[in-house]
């Protein structure tokens, strides 16, 4: 089980390899309409929801509920997005806390819970500001897809492909990478009452770099959170024509955890 938010934990890790291939149809993924017992991948949404929650109670179930919602009309929509990791990002929560958790969803159990920057210009310890500009030094919001990994001026990188125009979708073209940064750092919490910023990346500490991004690059979902009214409103991934609106979540109106 993962510390408590008020004790920085270290990294969770799947010391599983075994591949997991789930075919990309509404009847094979983990949160398919068939009221199924046994294995995380055949669970129905809300019980996969209750299972992952159990596995990381400091991420707001709420959140994880719109993740899963958002990665299941991202299928509907035909995306091509392997079903074997979620990551969320939690950026109502300050950058002194974890806000970052990834899920193998084969076995619904916690990977990673992590501190996560935000970009310079989207906050101090609290982000406020999102954008999808280039050269805005924000952080974006929405659904992303991760691709292919490589190593550049931050180290080892992974690029992000983002799925919500006018939200995300130049973040390809942005550099929006996740990478390991030294100002990820209990050193510089303790210094600053707050993480350093990045150029708009979601960077984590150097040390887990490379183990999270190997765990989640080539294809898996990952989510990025705040209460934004104008990104709950408008995303596609969010809208009741992927059959529930942000209305009927919580989350959309609250401040998060």
């Amino acid at each position: 089980m993962p510390a408590r938010l008020d004790r920085y934990p270290s990294v969770v890790m799947n010391k599983s390899s075994r591949p997991l291939l789930l075919c990309l149809t509404l009847a094979a993924i983990p949160w398919a309409d068939a009221a199924l017992a046994g294995p995380a991948e055949s669970l129905p949404a809300d019980r996969l929801v209750e299972r992952l929650h159990r596995a990381a109670p400091s991420l707001d179930r709420n959140v994880l509920s719109l993740a899963a919602h958002a990665m299941t009309c991202s299928i509907r929509r035909g995306e091509s997005v392997p079903m074997q990791r979620l990551s969320v990002i939690d950026y109502s929560r300050p950058s002194t806390q974890p806000r970052l958790w990834v899920f193998d969803l084969e076995g619904a159990r916690l990977l990673f819970e992590e501190r996560v920057a935000h970009g310079r210009n989207t906050g101090e310890n609290l982000a406020t500001r999102f954008s999808n500009a280039t050269g805005s030094y924000m952080s974006s919001l929405g659904a992303f897809v991760t691709q292919e990994s490589y190593r550049g001026a931050n180290g080892y990188s992974l690029r992000l492909q983002g799925l919500e125009p006018g939200f995300n979708d130049k973040a390809r073209e942005r550099a929006i990478v996740i990478h390991g940064a030294p100002y990820v750092s209990d050193a510089l919490v303790r210094a600053q009452g707050r993480l350093g910023r990045s150029l708009g990346c979601p960077a984590v500490r150097t040390t887990v770099a490379q183990p999270l991004i190997d765990s989640i690059r080539g294809g898996s979902f990952l989510f990025a959170y705040y209460p934004d009214p104008a990104w709950l409103k408008q995303s596609r991934l969010l809208g009741a024509e992927c059959g529930a609106g942000v209305a009927a979540h919580p989350a959309a109106a609250s401040t998060g955890g």
